[in-house]
């Protein structure tokens, strides 16, 4: 009989089965299972190929911040393993990590290969026990442990299980949510399943026309069931909008329902840092100091040029008249709607990463450990749980911290 199972070779399940590694006892074997030929297949590919790693942010408090779900759950999995361990983890392995502006940690190299590639040194090294192209078919409690049944082989008997699997996100690379299923049999329950991280399609056109236009600060706010909130940049698209404040804002609305037939309500506040009354009074300014100067050309001093003409058209404001033919009306009309310009979200569009809102209900898993409430010798770690980040490194933040701390307590229950 084979002492643990980790079901699943993304990053959650090479960092639990290094973990198990770092404190194997003699006679004790570890199983690798994944479904796909090769390991690590999403994390090679996450973040364009580069594998953004992990945040170079260290206040923990700040980091957990960053979950919209899962957030206090994470809390000893998070100290247990934090973002400077990780780093200093891979650094160990032989992968040079480099923290760009925006705290967000990658290869040298660029290369998510490497990042995968350090676990596979270990694998061989350490003669673990790895079988790719096997799919588990169904999972079984018996008296001992568990019975897993694989699509290739004779099944398994194994004393303990970490389940790793993923969520929905990626279903070409093999995140299919087949663990969800295993975890029902088993007696949890699934909480609600949506994207995240996601750009968004909307209903107007006009964001659509100003397609590679990027504005840094935007505050983006949603009104749904309920009101959610978020800063950063955008990019407009040919669909919609995209960038790191989309994503973010799509992480809180992960379970809005919004479609054509009922879309969602999101207002922009093109000009976050400056309250409605000091663009009123610059502006007032602006038009009598300089009269000759058009409207559009005043206030491009704030936005880029294409945006101010196609916010100016949306509210039939001649932008192109002079500031001295700028009524009271106008200038007021303009001044209020660039704090809450509306659009409306019809659908998602791919992102820069792909997560799964949703998962295990973290009511039945014990955090300090990671092992079911419900099933004793059964771990989860990873996407699998009801945990998403924002964008940034923190999804695979909570995957190495999880899987890490899911083997290290498999090992110590013995």
């Amino acid at each position: 009989m084979s002492s643990i199972a980790i079901i699943g070779g993304g990053a959650a399940g090479m960092m639990a089965t290094v973990a198990l590694l770092d404190q194997r006892m003699p006679g004790n074997e570890i199983v690798l299972i994944e479904k796909n030929p090769i390991l690590g297949r999403k994390v090679m590919i996450s973040g364009g190929g580069r594998c953004n790693v992990t945040t170079g942010r260290s206040d923990i408090t700040e980091i957990l911040n960053c979950y919209p779900r899962g957030n206090k759950f994470l809390n000893t999995a998070m100290r247990n393993f934090p973002p400077d361990k990780v780093q200093a983890w891979f650094e160990t392995q032989g992968v040079p990590l480099k923290t760009e502006k925006d705290l967000r940690v990658f290869p040298q190299s660029n290369r998510g290969k490497d990042v995968v590639g350090a676990f596979e040194k270990i694998f061989i090294a350490s003669q673990v026990k790895v079988l790719t192209n096997q799919e588990v078919t169904t999972l079984q409690k018996t008296e001992n442990g568990f019975e897993v049944h694989l699509s290739n082989a004779n099944p398994l008997q194994v004393k303990k299980i970490i389940l790793t699997t993923g969520g929905e996100a990626y279903r070409h690379t093999g995140s299919t949510g087949e663990g969800y299923r295993f975890a029902e049999k088993l007696g949890h329950s699934i909480t609600p399943l949506s994207p995240s991280l996601n750009a968004l399609i909307l209903q107007e056109d006009w964001p659509k026309q100003l397609s590679g236009v990027a504005v840094p600060h935007v505050k983006l706010t949603a009104k749904g069931k309920k009101k959610y909130t978020f800063t950063g940049p955008i990019l407009f698209t040919h669909k919609g909008i995209t960038g790191p404040g989309v994503f973010g804002l799509s992480a809180w609305i992960a379970s809005e329902n919004y479609t054509a037939e009922s879309p969602l309500l999101i207002e922009m506040d093109l000009l976050p840092t400056l309250s409605s009354e000091t663009i009123k009074n610059e502006l007032t300014h602006a038009l009598l100091t300089h009269p000759l100067k058009t409207f559009h050309n005043t206030l491009s001093r704030w936005l880029p040029k294409s945006l101010i003409e196609k916010t100016c058209e949306t509210l039939r404001i001649q932008g192109n008249k002079n500031n001295a033919e700028i009524s009271k009306n106008e200038l007021h009309r303009w001044t209020e709607n660039i704090k809450k310009f509306p659009v409306h979200a019809v659908g998602r569009a791919a992102g820069e990463e792909f997560v799964t809102a949703g998962g295990i209900s973290l009511k039945e898993v014990n955090p300090q450990t990671m092992e079911s409430k419900l099933c004793l010798g059964l771990y989860f770690a990873g996407e699998i749980l009801d945990i998403d980040g924002f964008t940034g490194g923190f999804n695979l933040q909570a995957a190495w911290a999880t899987g890490r701390l899911a083997g290290e307590a498999a090992t110590a229950r013995g």
